[in-house]
């Protein structure tokens, strides 16, 4: 490779270990390579020469990695940028992302995942077209920063791979216009990944309305989300405007949309569609522009199977589906949520604490069946009874310390499925792999059509009774 042609790059990191070995592993794949432990000496090195690749930590001791590449923009507008951090935020993400970052990697990584991200970024700037008056993330040159989201009660952090990875994902599909599923666990912070996505988007200036569809009877969550002209006599109901319109050019997000009855669905379906509400008693359509994001703790494809859920209704709402990993799936975030929960109830309580090794051990190895929610309430428990300045072991409940000493964790095993069950799940699976033929179906099982039918006649009875009789909550989405 000549001197002409050979890449540069420039490595901003205050961690003498690490920027030495990038330094290495990139001299030997053929790139020029400056480094610098400073981000106003950063900012000078990129004024002074070309950079094609910028690698830059998040926390820097005089400038914040985030400043640093917004002021980089200009100055090297068609430079690809790697920002590297040593745990993952959603609000961090979303705003280096939005400023044109190329990506967002964890500490600590392999030499191969850094070189890979490098060869991507590498290949995007071969073939992106010279920048002139807009850099990368859509911002004219020199323009501010674009506002950081709100904080949100709880945080969206991670340092495990999945939740890093989650993190990432939520930061990009906040630029787009897409529908988006978020599908957990109760407690795992559904609501909060749905708020942090409207937040970090175009349409953050606009209205946020949130409805839980599990807390409202289906006569009156109808006339929520489609809206009511007049009152009429049998259904008791006064004029409302719709949610729809409501949140017209901002987000409507769905709690528990597994819960939706099937006239509603039909609905929801025709609005998607026709990007028209048409309130009960109206004859005229209201056109809306509205970006829906719904949240469950249920698998709707087996609820699309069972003819529970509109097939249609299911694709249009997860054009992009998140999974928020349980917590037991993400242990190395137990201490970060921990921490970050004691600060904010010691602060509250006027008195400073910290954990003991042992306390912050146990609390890694619990299952969390409640998740970040159960980990915030019991956080919130410590810090009224704890009698010193450190929480310890013993200041923990004992469900946590029975856990942490046997070594037992997850959760108890599921009852065995009676022989009703049994046959209702091989009933479905059958259904399923005939495409939803009955008739095919009917052959398979050995019983005629007219009995097929019954069984699914009961099964969806069932479905909905059980989905009648779950506590409801009162966020939205579920989570």
């Amino acid at each position: 490779m000549s001197a002409r042609h050979r890449p540069t790059m420039l490595i901003v990191d205050d961690d003498s270990s690490s920027s030495g070995l990038l330094r290495e592993v990139f001299q030997h794949e053929g790139y020029e390579v400056a480094v610098t432990d400073r981000g106003e000496a950063a900012l000078r090195l990129a004024s002074s020469r070309p950079f094609d690749v910028v690698l830059s930590d998040v926390r820097l001791p005089d400038l914040d990695g985030i400043e640093v590449l917004r002021r980089l923009r200009p100055i090297l507008p068609d430079a690809v940028v790697v920002m590297i951090t040593g745990f993952a935020t959603v609000e961090t993400a979303m705003r280096a992302l939005q400023e044109g970052a190329f990506d967002y990697l964890q500490k600590p990584f392999t030499v191969e995942e850094v070189r890979q991200t490098v060869d991507r970024a590498m290949e995007q700037k071969r073939h992106r077209a010279p920048t002139t008056s807009t850099p990368p993330g859509g911002a004219p040159a020199g323009a501010g920063p674009m506002p950081a989201p709100r904080e949100p009660r709880r945080p969206i952090v991670g340092k495990s791979p999945a939740m890093v990875e989650l993190i990432k994902v939520v930061a990009r599909v906040a630029d787009s216009k897409s529908s988006v599923l978020i599908v957990g666990e109760r407690g795992t912070g559904k609501n909060l990944i749905a708020r942090a996505i409207h937040d970090g988007s175009p349409r953050a200036e606009g209205p946020y309305v949130t409805v839980d569809v599990g807390s409202l009877s289906e006569e009156v969550l109808e006339a929520e989300l489609f809206g009511h002209e007049k009152v009429t006599y049998a259904r008791k109901l006064t004029p409302r405007a719709s949610l729809f319109i409501m949140a017209d050019r901002g987000t409507l997000c769905f709690g528990h949309v597994d819960r939706l009855p099937a006239s509603a669905q039909a609905g929801l379906l025709r609005v998607l569609e026709e990007r028209l509400v048409r309130p009960f008693g109206s004859q005229e359509g209201v056109p809306v522009d509205v970006r829906t994001i719904a949240g469950t703790d249920e698998d709707l494809e087996v609820l699309v199977r069972e003819g529970v859920f509109l097939e249609e209704l299911y694709r249009r709402l997860s054009v992009v589906t998140l999974r928020v990993p349980p917590l037991r799936e993400r242990a190395a975030d137990v201490p970060l949520l921990a921490e970050h929960f004691l600060r904010q109830f010691a602060e509250q309580a006027g008195r400073p604490l910290g954990f003991s090794e042992p306390a912050l051990a146990a609390l890694t190895a619990y299952s969390w069946p409640g998740n970040v929610r159960e980990l915030e309430s019991v956080v919130e428990r410590v810090v009224a009874i704890a009698p010193g300045s450190t929480v310890e072991e013993r200041d923990l409940p004992d469900v946590i310390l029975v856990q942490a000493h046997t070594g037992e964790r997850g959760r108890p095993p599921a009852p065995r499925p009676t022989l009703e069950d049994t046959v209702r799940t091989y009933v479905l699976q059958i259904l399923a792999e005939s495409g939803g033929n009955k008739t095919a179906a009917a052959r398979v099982l050995g019983v005629p059509r007219r009995t097929l039918y019954r069984m699914l006649e009961r099964y969806a009875a069932d479905r909905q009774r059980g989905r009648s009789r779950r506590p409801r909550g009162r966020t939205a989405p579920s989570g």
